[in-house]
């Protein structure tokens, strides 16, 4: 059986650079992962197979040497090779003592580049790598082994998912998820936030530009849709994209198909689509702020990923696996929740969900006193300024979830007025036949 392609991370906040690399990286027979930043280097890590790291030496925010200090704890044996500028060749060699494979001098050669590369790839590793785990989609409640078992599902084909569901509900890792379980999980996963650009940069990142395409537009630079090329593209908050972007990302999910900026060429998009929005996408629709046509390509399989508050069981293991990894990632001594603790976190309803959770627990470790968190500690914390959701927001919450009961109950209502007759259910309700099946599976009644 022939052995898999190598797979190799590139770390680099140079687009251009990344892209030669990468192209260097593939003519050697080297799957290339690129990524702008460190961040966006330990996600990878923690989600897919990598065999190696190329990373440059000085980037901004986390630099080499702290992308391989936390290689080494969490990924000891995994070779990184650093690129690096001729003054800094001295923290180089201090980085070669620290763990680090080689290190190569910019401007590189490129065939001394990949053969640094084969040689790092053919090193044997001294330690496996840490296994890969997913904290957010951990849980044994029926919601969250629903969860699971529709993402395995859905993994097998090719289709659209959208994944719904509240901020901070893990959508982005069960979108990777289903990327590491599907036919592609060799291929690149890439994501874009389009709630967090501007049209026209939301543009430019998403399909590419030309050189000339605007001020400012040096040379070409590829988008996210030609870097996902074979792999799975996430439009995370597709909800919040205006309608002159909804017209091109239309276009894109029908025709298969786009064109960089400024350009004239005609290229094919070869990407499996999964987005992601915590928005009433149904509503939007009926107020006319989100194309009715776009919905439903997107609307394929939909999946919705639980609230915190409706799987509270839950929370004693996520909490107690936070304290554990948070205490570890600030170096600081193995910490525990007392019975009490937990039970008084699981009271809580999160409205930020697991994020919020998470957050919070790193609060209660970095600040603890102790190698034991009590009770008492985690009052203290939730009755601080800004700690506690003020009481708009726990109304909000309470106004939603009996708003949410009563949309139920109207619908099983309605099935059993039409004697289980969908169609005639939504004429009662004065729906549409797709709104009331979105709702059906929005309230578990399918």
């Amino acid at each position: 059986m022939q052995s898999p392609q190598p797979r190799v991370l590139v770390i680099d906040d140079d687009p251009s650079l990344l892209k030669i690399v990468g192209a260097l990286l593939s003519q050697g027979a080297i799957h290339p992962v690129l990524v702008e930043s460190a961040e966006r280097a330990f996600e990878e890590l923690s989600t897919q197979r990598i065999d190696a790291v190329i990373t440059d030496l000085r980037m901004s925010g986390c630099d080499g040497m702290q992308v391989l200090a936390r290689m080494a704890r969490e990924w000891p044996g995994l070779p990184v090779v650093l690129l690096t500028a001729h003054g800094s060749v001295p923290l180089a060699v201090e980085a070669m003592k620290r763990g680090a494979a080689d290190f190569v001098l910019k401007p590189f050669d490129r065939q001394a580049l990949l053969s640094v590369v084969k040689n790092a790839l053919a090193r044997p590793s001294e330690k496996p790598p840490r296994p890969v785990e997913h904290p957010s989609l951990l849980g044994t409640s029926p919601q969250m082994r629903d969860l699971r078992s529709r993402i395995a599902r859905a993994a097998r084909g090719n289709a659209t998912v959208l994944l719904r569901g509240e901020t901070g509900t893990g959508k982005e890792l069960a979108a990777r998820m289903l990327h590491r379980e599907s036919e592609r999980s060799d291929k690149p996963f890439v994501r874009i936030h389009c709630a967090a650009l501007p049209d026209t940069l939301l543009e430019s990142e998403l399909f590419g530009h030309e050189a000339g395409a605007f001020t400012g537009a040096v040379k070409r630079k590829p988008g996210r849709v030609e870097l996902a090329h074979g792999g799975t593209l996430f439009l995370d908050e597709i909800g919040d994209v205006t309608p002159a972007v909804q017209v091109k990302l239309l276009h894109l999910l029908q025709e298969r198909e786009f064109t960089r900026l400024g350009g004239v060429e005609t290229l094919r998009a070869d990407v499996r689509f999964v987005a992601a929005t915590h928005r009433d996408v149904e509503r939007m629709v009926e107020e006319g702020t989100f194309r009715a046509d776009l919905f439903y390509r997107l609307h394929v399989v939909p999946i919705w990923c639980p609230p915190l508050r409706e799987r509270p069981g839950d929370i004693e293991l996520l909490s107690r696996r936070f304290a554990a990894e948070l205490a570890e990632a600030h170096a600081l001594p193995p910490v525990a929740l007392s019975v009490e603790a937990v039970a008084l976190l699981a009271a809580q309803p999160w409205p930020g969900n697991v994020r919020q959770l998470r957050n919070f627990v790193e609060r209660l470790v970095v600040l603890s006193e102790g190698r034991d968190i009590t009770a008492a500690e985690v009052a203290h914390e939730l009755g601080r300024t800004g700690s506690r959701p003020p009481p708009a927001s726990d109304g909000a919450l309470r106004l939603d979830m009996h708003r949410r009961a009563a949309e139920r109950e109207a619908l099983e209502a309605a099935l059993r007025q039409a004697r289980g007759n969908r169609a005639l259910a939504a004429r009662i309700l004065g729906i549409s036949r797709r709104t009331l099946y979105n709702k059906l599976e929005k309230q578990g009644l399918l």
